[in-house]
């Protein structure tokens, strides 16, 4: 089995080709672990921590890139999603 910086790598490789995505929304996403039960923890920044949105972000982007990538990941988890009805939750400005 790979060491836990090889896994860190390799996920961050994944991430990187979904970063320019995140950053034109005014977000982006930081590698927190990669536990032994191979699981991701993942810190979503700027735009990405607040928007609504981010649920979907985190399961048809994020999760999706790196499980296409790191196929031996098991799950991926933001420690800081933030619900739709989180008063501190910002729309995009295109929704309304």
């Amino acid at each position: 089995m790979e060491d836990k910086a090889t896994i860190i790598a390799r996920v961050e490789k994944a991430l990187d080709e979904i970063r320019p995505y995140l950053e034109t929304d005014g977000g982006n996403v930081k590698v927190l672990d990669v536990s032994e039960e191979m699981v991701v923890s993942l810190e979503l920044l700027g735009a990405c921590g607040t928007c609504p949105m981010s649920v979907m972000t985190m399961k048809a982007g994020i999760e999706e890139a790196i499980k296409r990538q790191v196929p031996e990941i098991n799950d991926v988890r933001a420690m800081n999603l933030t619900t739709p009805d989180d008063p501190r939750a910002k729309l995009p400005d295109n929704m309304a």
